[in-house]
């Protein structure tokens, strides 16, 4: 039995997960705005449910519901929600989004989502991970048609993808009434290339602020940045 992924206020179990938590999770987890205070919050594909779970340590949201496909990390998820302080306001539905989408009325104040990228050519031999990290999985325009669907009016959806797919995802959200209020984009040291972009959408046309994540400046020399973003759930930060 492998170990949980230990926090500062909660811990992960993540050996039935086939995505295993990684900074691109945390830095969304972390990065999302909350200064509206969300009454409710959806995590699609939450895998192991570290999203909902920082999101429940960072907001007051009453509603925290996640949807996972994956049998396994399904009930990973919802045994991770039940040992957390927060069990009260976390629910994870065996769904796919499809599914949900259709058959709920409710809309949400902020969704999240950490969605498969990876294009055909990086098939693996282990098929559930193939499942959690393609894009085959859960298409852009897809995932984009049911977020309009599901959030309310002045909702926000907030997103991270690989920074090469930026522009697309961005023209695929226009398409569907959704435009970037906010794009942090990320590299993982001051020379390398950027390679993740980090999006906040609303239904509002906004000037867009921008700004660059660097990680660290070399081998666990964490910046400021990412210390200040990330402190408040690593342990070692």
């Amino acid at each position: 039995m492998s170990k949980p992924f230990q926090f500062k206020h909660f811990s992960v179990n993540q050996n039935q997960c086939a995505m295993k938590i990684g900074t691109d999770g945390v830095l969304l987890g972390a990065w999302t705005s909350i200064e509206a205070n969300p009454f409710s919050i959806l995590d699609i594909g939450a895998g192991t449910g570290v999203l909902s779970l920082m999101l429940a340590q960072r907001s007051h949201a009453q509603v925290i519901e996640a949807l996972e496909i994956d049998d396994q990390a399904y009930e990973q998820c919802v045994n991770n929600f039940e040992q957390s302080p927060w069990s009260d306001r976390l629910f994870c539905y065996h769904a796919s989004l499809e599914e949900y989408a259709e058959e709920i009325d409710d809309t949400y104040d902020l969704i999240i989502c950490n969605p498969p990228f990876y294009s055909e050519t990086y098939k693996t031999e282990n098929s559930q991970r193939d499942l959690a990290r393609f894009q085959d999985a859960m298409p852009f325009g897809h995932l984009l048609e049911s977020v309009v669907n599901l959030l309310s009016e002045n909702g926000l959806f907030s997103v991270v993808i690989p920074f090469s797919e930026e522009q697309n995802f961005i023209v695929l959200a226009s398409k569907v009434s959704l435009f970037p209020n906010r794009i942090t984009r990320v590299k993982g040291t001051p020379s390398t290339d950027i390679k993740r972009s980090l999006i906040e959408f609303s239904s509002s046309k906004t000037d867009i602020l921008t700004s660059e994540l660097i990680i660290e400046t070399s081998r666990h020399d964490y910046t400021e940045d990412y210390i200040n973003l990330t402190k408040d759930f690593y342990l070692k930060m």
